[in-house]
């Protein structure tokens, strides 16, 4: 046998292999821990989990969550955590406190959560458009088959 046989060579997943090999999972919330769980999305929408990570290629799954109202967070953080933003006009910062938000719109927390655990990429753009998120138990994504997971 020559060196060239005796080599191993380092498997890169190819753009065309990752969509063949996507999956949707669906994820309950209800009492998870905040950066916990959305560490974990993170992971999944990368692709991380799997044993043919590629960092450049797009080949993590879809995530389905369901029940993203009742997610928890620790310690005095619901009385404290604030989401800030900026409208842009003079004295136009905004500040809604973590309670609040989750009575508006729980997606958001969750969404906000996972954005800021990615790579600030094209791909990672790329890859969020996989992430659904609905605040109650009933979805509307069954033709997608995902699979229910214990995160």
């Amino acid at each position: 046998m020559t060196k060239k046989h005796l080599r191993q060579s380092t498997f890169l997943l190819k753009k065309e292999d990752s969509a063949e090999q996507r999956q949707w999972i669906l994820l309950d919330a209800s009492g998870k821990t905040l950066g916990r769980f959305a560490s974990e999305v993170a992971k999944i929408l990368r692709g991380k989990h799997k044993t043919t990570f590629t960092p450049h290629v797009d080949g993590g799954d879809g995530v389905v969550i369901i029940n993203a109202g009742k997610v928890a967070v620790s310690g005095n953080k619901e009385a404290q955590k604030q989401y800030e933003y900026y409208t842009g006009h003079p004295g136009g910062h905004r500040a809604i406190p973590f309670a609040v938000m989750k009575g508006r719109k729980p997606d958001y927390i969750l969404r906000h959560a996972v954005k800021g655990m990615m790579p600030k990429t094209k791909l990672a753009n790329a890859q969020l458009k996989r992430l659904r998120i609905f605040a109650g138990e009933q979805h509307d994504m069954d033709a997608q088959k995902p699979l229910k997971v214990e995160a």
